[in-house]
């Protein structure tokens, strides 16, 4: 394992220079709007070694054990194979969509359908929720339940890291964590086929960090992930989280569950926050706003990379609570737990955007138009083009 993450480390330190230098011999950039946080355009091809990397690495490691007589132990490794010709088709189909949409745009109806999609096909491969740990006082589900309960939880967690890469190094950073703990946690289990998978994304995925965190955008230095690599990482993390949650219906089972989702609570938490109050202000929860967890610091008067540290520590304080908590008490009563410091974070930050004269979490369309311009046209076309039919060709 620790030679094919190496290797991912490696492959990422030759290609993303190269992704750098295509990008701007064809001006390939994120161009500064009103709702952005950079002020110059920046290269968004970045997430387009993610999956060619983790492809390569993964399947390489696996041939080569199989070559030299040392195969995959511990396993059903025809099961393995089953699941990964399921993930990975799946991860083609929201590779090219992503790539496509950093390259051209594509409406968001046509990326749902094929998260929908790629979400089904884990699905046909066997990992799917048969029990919610206890969660709501439910344990064991029929598929009828289930499956559809799966593709929401992939649909959601995939545009939860999606939505939630706002700032330098910020869905990076949390799908790090993610990755690192997810990893340890199969190594626990003994199944390190699936701590490889981790581990070679955690690879190229560290690297690209360095890029966007450390890199001088000035000096043609920094790069964005882009959609293409933002579901790619939300689609594998949700896999694995699945994965281990798949016998919640024991008590060991249940831990781990609490545990793989607890990795990815923060961003989700914060889709839920921003859709909902989207929804209560009369607005499309699909419209960009400045309402995530990062665009709400920076208006409570903290500075971005204060930003990124406030929202990695918050982070690791849930899984680290949920870590101690699970075992212990029922897992609705957790949620719950997590629910009100979430809440109660949430009007901590408000208290201090007030102080710091902010301004409201929510401006109408009319006045916003007066302060930034740009912003509100780009909504008024994403809600023009919500209303408007799709031309048949």
């Amino acid at each position: 394992m620790a030679v094919t993450f190496i290797a991912s480390v490696i492959l990422g330190i030759i290609i993303i220079p190269n992704i750098l230098f295509i990008s701007h011999k064809k001006k390939l950039f994120d161009i500064p709007d009103a709702r952005k946080v950079h002020k110059i355009p920046v290269p968004r091809l970045g997430g387009l070694a993610f999956f060619p990397v983790i492809l390569v690495t993964l399947f390489l490691n696996i041939a080569l054990r199989y070559t030299i007589g040392y195969p995959i132990e511990g396993i059903d490794a025809q099961q393995v194979w089953v699941e990964f010709l399921y993930l990975f088709a799946g991860l083609t189909t929201l590779y090219l969509v992503g790539e496509a949409d950093d390259l051209v745009g594509v409406g968001y109806r046509y990326k749902f359908l094929i998260q929908i999609l790629a979400a089904a096909l884990i699905v046909l491969s066997g990992n799917w929720l048969h029990s919610l740990g206890g969660l709501f006082g439910i344990h064991e589900m029929s598929p009828w339940i289930g499956i559809p309960i799966t593709v929401f939880v992939i649909v959601f967690i995939t545009n939860a890291i999606n939505l939630i890469d706002g700032i330098d190094g910020l869905a990076s950073g949390l799908c790090c964590i993610a990755l690192s703990l997810l990893a340890g946690m199969l190594i626990m289990k003994d199944e390190y086929i699936y701590a490889t998978l981790a581990l070679v994304t955690l690879g190229i995925l560290l690297v690209f960090w360095v890029y966007n965190v450390f890199g001088n955008e000035r000096k043609g230095h920094k790069l964005f992930m882009g959609d293409a690599g933002s579901l790619t990482l939300g689609y594998i993390l949700s896999y694995l989280a699945l994965h281990l949650s798949q016998k919640a219906e024991t008590a060991e089972g249940e831990e781990y569950m609490v545990i793989a989702f607890s990795t990815l609570l923060v961003p989700m938490l914060d889709v839920i926050r921003v859709s909902l109050h989207r929804i209560r202000k009369g607005r499309s929860p699909f419209l960009p706003d400045k309402n995530h967890i990062h665009h709400k610091l920076i208006r409570a008067g903290m500075k971005t990379p204060y930003v990124l540290i406030t929202i990695l520590a918050a982070d690791l304080f849930f899984i680290g609570l949920n870590t101690i908590l699970a075992g212990h008490i029922n897992l609705t009563w957790i949620l719950a737990i997590d629910i009100v410091l979430w809440t109660a974070f949430q009007l901590v930050i408000n208290h201090y955007i007030k102080k710091n004269d902010g301004g409201p979490s929510y401006i109408p369309l009319e006045k916003l138009a007066e302060s930034e311009p740009e912003l509100a046209r780009e909504i008024r076309r994403k809600e023009d083009n919500m209303n408007t039919p799709p031309r048949q060709e």
